[in-house]
């Protein structure tokens, strides 16, 4: 268990595209939510819960945060989960990712690098939402999430220029090849965004 790391989850989206909130849609019997709180709960021993609607959530019985900017995509729960995290490091896991497993948490958490980000690269996309991130990233984060208040109106414009990838590409990451590893399984970084995503994991899922 790792007592200098803060397990942050986050379970800010809408889910327009699922219809439903993906994080309170049930797996073997449990929610998606749970799934993830069950797979980090061994690993650290702080956990924290980044939401916008705070009262479905409390029955996980996490110490809950809400975003401190308006929200823009992910990056507003990243940031809000490094202001509240008391610790240096912090692995930030998204609630739709329901397939990771601990082997690979372990590994990001201890892979030796200078850089204060560091993610996986599979399926073809870096999974910037299963990584670790340092406190020390705060400050960017809200010169990004400040730096288009008041240029556009367009509120997908907003989004894309606060994107994660932002972060990653201003203050550097590592970026680990998932597929090479022998811990890797396919799937594994699985994002359940859509009623046929959710469908495939109910027929497929294996969790470990």
């Amino acid at each position: 268990m790792y007592y200098d790391i803060t397990g942050i989850i986050l379970a800010g989206g809408k889910s327009t595209r699922m219809g439903e909130n993906k994080a309170l849609l049930e797996i073997n019997g449990i929610t998606v939510i749970e799934h993830i709180k069950n797979l980090m709960t061994p690993i650290f021993n702080k956990l924290i819960l980044i939401t916008n609607t705070p009262d479905e959530y409390k029955f996980l019985g996490l110490q809950i945060f809400t975003d401190i900017y308006e929200q823009k995509g992910p990056l507003t729960g990243i940031h809000s989960g490094l202001v509240n995290s008391e610790t240096d490091d912090n692995f930030i896991i998204s609630c739709d990712i329901p397939l990771l497993n601990k082997s690979i948490i372990k590994f990001i958490c201890e892979y030796k690098t200078e850089h204060p980000i560091t993610v996986c690269k599979a399926d073809g996309f870096i999974q910037q939402l299963a990584g670790k991130y340092s406190k020390s990233l705060i400050t960017s984060a809200e010169e990004i999430l400040k730096s288009n208040e008041n240029e556009t109106r367009d509120v997908n414009q907003k989004k894309r220029k606060c994107s994660v990838l932002t972060i990653l590409d201003k203050c550097g990451a590592e970026i680990i090849n998932a597929e090479e590893l022998i811990i890797y399984k396919q799937h594994m970084f699985f994002n359940m965004n859509r009623p046929e995503d959710y469908n495939w994991i109910l027929k497929n899922a294996e969790f470990s």
